[in-house]
């Protein structure tokens, strides 16, 4: 009776991680003319905000640290990439107030999050 227990719990095991999604990881960060393309294998949730004239977006995925910049109007602007509790902290900021637009779609098989962003 024992076997037939474990043997029942180790399919039901096998069929939960058949089921399971892989976890959301971040592959590249591309910079555009006005903004950002963030790269997934599969869609993270994603919470984001913008907090006095800056732009972050909390993503439930791994990854590692990173940081860039881009061009936005003839101006820098400085993004980074850093490990949260709540996963990964992607936060955009200018020496001028932004404002920003995100909206993300499956593109072969992978998650494409584009961010706009403009001056405030």
């Amino acid at each position: 009776m024992g076997s037939l227990a474990i043997v029942g719990l180790m399919i039901g095991l096998m069929i939960g991680r058949l089921t399971t999604p892989d976890p959301s990881e971040l592959q590249q960060i591309e910079t555009t003319n006005d903004g950002l393309v963030v790269w997934f294998n599969n869609e993270p949730k994603t919470h984001g905000e913008i907090v006095d004239g800056s732009v972050a977006l909390l993503f439930e995925a791994e990854g590692k640290a990173q940081k860039g910049q881009l061009q936005l109007n003839d101006k820098s602007v400085n993004w980074r990439v850093r490990l949260s509790d709540g996963g990964l902290l992607l936060s955009v900021v200018a020496a001028r107030p932004l404002q920003g637009d995100w909206a993300g779609s499956e593109v072969d098989h992978r998650w494409r999050l584009e961010i706009h962003l403009r001056e405030q």
